[in-house]
């Protein structure tokens, strides 16, 4: 059956609630690779929960209680085996507290015609449980096989990086376990652990998640460029272009354009191999 716009346009969801403790923080902090060096001061406030930070990449996995999937939504038949995330773009209204109870709100905010593939846009907008204004999460779900529906095509994909030389470049290694410790955040997807799934899907070993890509990255800026301080996050997009592997090394190459920072990180091992492009992190002042 082909998509139909306006019907999943008008799907309703529920509301959701969910909470999440300083141990699933830190839980997500080590899924990404913190706490390495174990004893650096930096790090402990990402692991240790005296003085806990919340990076802002945490939202993609706080639970909500809100719906992450497609699965059921009217208007949206698909086949699921040709699904791929495309964009993760996450706004920042307050930042994140180390504990908390969430409110999540979904709705489809639109479906692109991409000609051989429907892009649809999921929208979670999250509160605290005083329904205070958290951060709003959305994700780009390319469904292969399903364009040609008469759709609008939607707006290009921006923050392009420069032509110019990186104004830096930041290193951050990954441990051959990464994709492990990163799937007890809730995403147990066997690709990420399981050596024959990952064959039957084309690579050679099991592969890093894409959002533990995305806050690998994430915690790379706010560390090598905004002096560890995850309060100046306002905003991060990304568009996933490429796997990782566990074990590699992220090069997270970074260019400062006023209020943002662009970005885009590739593999040090498999000679500057994309993992993420057309990635930016707005900051306040």
């Amino acid at each position: 059956m082909p998509i139909d716009r306006d019907k999943a346009l008008a799907a309703e969801f529920p509301r959701g609630e969910g909470s999440y403790t300083r141990d699933d923080v830190i839980l997500y902090h080590l899924g990404i690779g913190a706490g390495n060096p174990q004893t650096d001061p930096n790090e402990l406030e990402y692991t240790y929960e005296k003085s806990l930070k919340v990076l802002p990449s945490f939202a993609v996995v706080a639970p909500s209680g809100a719906g992450g999937g497609l699965r059921g939504i009217p208007g949206l038949e698909f086949n699921p085996a040709l699904l791929l995330h495309g964009e993760e773009d996450l706004e920042i209204h307050r930042p994140l507290p180390p504990e908390g109870k969430l409110r999540g709100q979904t709705r489809v905010a639109d479906v692109y015609d991409k000609g051989k593939a429907a892009l649809a846009l999921l929208e979670n907008n999250v509160t605290d449980e005083n329904d205070e204004p958290l951060y709003t999460v959305r994700m780009s779900l390319f469904l292969r096989g399903e364009g040609g529906f008469g759709g609008p095509s939607g707006p290009k994909v921006g923050n392009e990086a420069p032509e110019r030389e990186p104004d830096g470049v930041i290193e951050s290694p990954t441990l051959p376990q990464q994709a492990l410790l990163y799937r007890l955040n809730g995403d147990k997807n066997p690709l990420h652990a399981d050596p024959e799934f990952a064959k039957a899907g084309g690579f050679d070993t099991p592969i890093i998640h894409g959002l533990c890509s995305y806050g690998i990255v994430c915690k790379a800026v706010v560390d090598g460029v905004l002096g560890g301080d995850v309060t100046r996050v306002k905003r991060y997009e990304a568009r996933f272009r490429g796997v990782a592997f566990p074990g590699e090394t992220y090069l997270t190459r970074y260019w400062r354009e006023g209020e943002k920072i662009l970005v885009e990180a590739r593999s040090k091992q498999r000679d500057g191999a994309i993992i993420i492009s057309n990635a930016a992190v707005t900051v306040t002042d």
